[in-house]
């Protein structure tokens, strides 16, 4: 491609595994990449990442840092920023709120989503530590304490069920979804799981040297504090996706959030606009977004590597 001032054959907005990932494989492909990190991984709270392996328990922190590293042992540009703004111009335009414009004839969206919890007081100040959403990321290390898991729609009672893995003392509060709600099948499979279900709105948490002892429920629903250890509670999930609706890539609704319609690589219904990790899908557990970003990368080679022969050719 013609050097120039801010082009580049791949740009990257996300730099978290997903991101992080696609500009390894394209560094390693001597591609001129550049990533756009704004610096809000979704893991922050987490003081620990699991199921990954060979970095099972390595902090978040420490994870992105190596992956920096590596990425910056290529040739990979990375800039702390946020991209304000994107439109396509022979290719992809790329408007950061520093002022700087990039350039580049694909682009990864990797920028992620952000849990939004319930407004119960206390539980934004424990979330990543006896606050927890994902049993796969956190039920070994809490294993066997007593469980509660704080209901948002009826669907948390697929998370009561699953977290009796991991602990057999769990008792559902349902706060503001009512037992009505709930169907006939779901409250048999709770009873055969031991699930104790407590009607009545969530108030807060109780918290005694720094460690989660209680969940509270409202005056409303009679005030009593039910003791509990680990508090397990799905938040709303809000995928990062404005630069791919800007960009009028296809949207699908599902249970988790509107995502983009991508194909198995990742390539969206916009040529040369790809999204990976939890841009692309709720469940991208950081083991899986880095292949996501992966086969993002690995493809896009691929792309820029016949697009060059093939105009070489006149095809």
């Amino acid at each position: 491609m013609t050097e120039k001032a801010g082009a580049y054959e791949a740009i990257i907005v996300g730099g978290g595994t997903a991101g992080l990932s696609a500009a390894l494989v394209l560094g390693r492909s001597r591609r001129r990449t550049l990533v756009v990190d704004a610096g809000e991984p979704r893991n922050a709270p987490a003081a620990h990442m699991q199921g990954y392996l060979t970095r099972d328990g390595m902090p978040p922190a420490e994870f992105l840092a190596a992956g920096r590293a590596e990425i910056e042992r290529y040739g990979v540009e990375l800039v702390r920023d946020r991209a304000v703004d994107v439109t396509r111009a022979a290719g992809f335009a790329v408007t950061l709120a520093g002022g700087r414009t990039v350039r580049a004839p694909h682009l990864v969206v990797a920028t992620g989503l952000r849990d939004d919890l319930p407004p119960v007081d206390g539980l934004a100040e424990r979330f990543g530590r006896d606050v927890l959403h994902c049993p796969y990321c956190h039920g070994w290390e809490v294993r066997d304490r007593a469980f509660g898991v704080l209901a948002t729609t009826p669907m948390s009672v697929h998370q009561a069920l699953m977290v009796t893995q991991w602990s057999k003392d769990v008792t559902l509060f349902l706060h503001r979804v009512a037992e009505a709600e709930l169907a006939d099948d779901d409250l048999r499979r709770l009873a055969a799981g031991g699930v104790r279900v407590v009607p009545g709105e969530v108030a807060g948490l109780t918290v005694t040297d720094d460690r989660l002892t209680g969940v509270r429920l409202a005056a409303s629903a009679g005030g009593t504090v039910h003791e509990r250890e680990v508090l397990f509670v799905a938040p709303r999930a809000v995928p990062q996706t404005d630069l791919l609706v800007r960009l009028g890539a296809e949207m699908r609704q599902t249970p988790f959030g509107t995502f983009p319609v991508t194909d198995e690589r990742g390539l969206t219904s916009v040529p040369g606009l790809w999204a990976a990790g939890n841009a692309s899908g709720f469940a991208e557990q950081v083991v899986n977004a880095a292949s996501r970003g992966y086969r993002a990368g690995a493809a896009i080679n691929g792309d820029l590597v016949f697009a060059a022969l093939d105009a070489a050719v006149g095809v």
